[in-house]
């Protein structure tokens, strides 16, 4: 049977952050992941303390990166710039005690896939090498996105993870959205099983023709569909949920998956 840590996407300011790990912990969440998704807000003399707390409380973390990363820009400047805000967000999280990184990689724009996919590759080799001159432990996690034109499919992810032995995150709401509401958990799963540990995120969705729009409230009816696919494996699962209620939905999914 499947072991999952639930978590919010989001700690909250950086004064509070001890005061709402604990808030979490005694709600039964054993995850966060901190958001850096409009920039970097914890400063470095903070991260000790955040990490001690974490620690003690058996919270796993992990980071979101900024919003505004393209790895696949015709910009080289912004190529650039984005590689910087990835290795930033590693370094912070390397002092917070994370264990990954999780960044959208980039956009097609008017390049093919195939051409993307090679240039997006290059870039987190580049990235690596410099975690690993650093030393860090901290790593890469390429996200599964939910608009169409948005590179991020499952086979894209996955290529990368063979190519780059970067780590991945599967955003099952992203793939809703991104296959039009027509998602087999069961054929997802049936990809990821040769992975014993799993970063996923999840929460309700809205979507059009072009894929996600906006995360929702997640209903207990979507939770149960995925905890009952998800029950079946014997995956060592993380579940972030990035709804407008990420704490409450959360602990919703806590409460379902102890019902099951």
């Amino acid at each position: 049977m499947a072991k999952i840590r639930f978590g919010p996407g989001g700690l909250g300011p950086a004064k509070y952050a001890i005061e709402n790990l604990k808030r979490f912990h005694k709600q039964g969440l054993r995850a966060c992941e901190i958001e850096f998704t409009h920039g970097i807000y914890i400063k470095e003399e903070q991260c000790k303390e955040i990490w001690k707390a974490a620690k003690k409380l058996d919270i796993k973390l992990s980071i979101h990166s900024q919003y505004w990363i393209n790895l696949n820009s015709k910009d080289k400047k912004k190529i650039e710039a984005s590689k910087k805000r990835i290795l930033d967000c590693c370094k912070i999280g390397e002092l917070l005690g994370a264990y990954q990184v999780v960044f959208h990689p980039g956009y097609y724009g008017k390049k093919s896939k195939e051409e993307s996919y090679e240039t997006i590759k290059n870039a987190i080799l580049e990235i690596q090498k410099k975690i690993k001159k650093q030393g860090w432990k901290i790593k890469l996690s390429a996200e599964t996105t939910g608009k169409i034109n948005v590179f991020g499919s499952v086979e894209e992810i996955l290529n990368l993870v063979g190519e780059t032995s970067c780590d991945f995150t599967i955003d099952f709401a992203h793939l809703f959205a991104r296959n039009q509401g027509k998602l087999s958990y069961e054929y997802f799963i049936e990809k990821l099983k040769l992975f014993k540990k799993l970063h996923c995120h999840f929460s309700g969705i809205e979507f059009g023709e072009k894929g996600e729009k906006r995360h929702k409230l997640t209903k207990e009816k979507y939770w149960r569909e995925l905890l009952e696919a998800l029950k079946k494996t014997n995956h060592e699962l993380v579940i972030i949920n990035e709804s407008p209620d990420p704490v409450g939905d959360a602990v919703l999914g806590l409460r379902v998956w102890e019902s099951l």
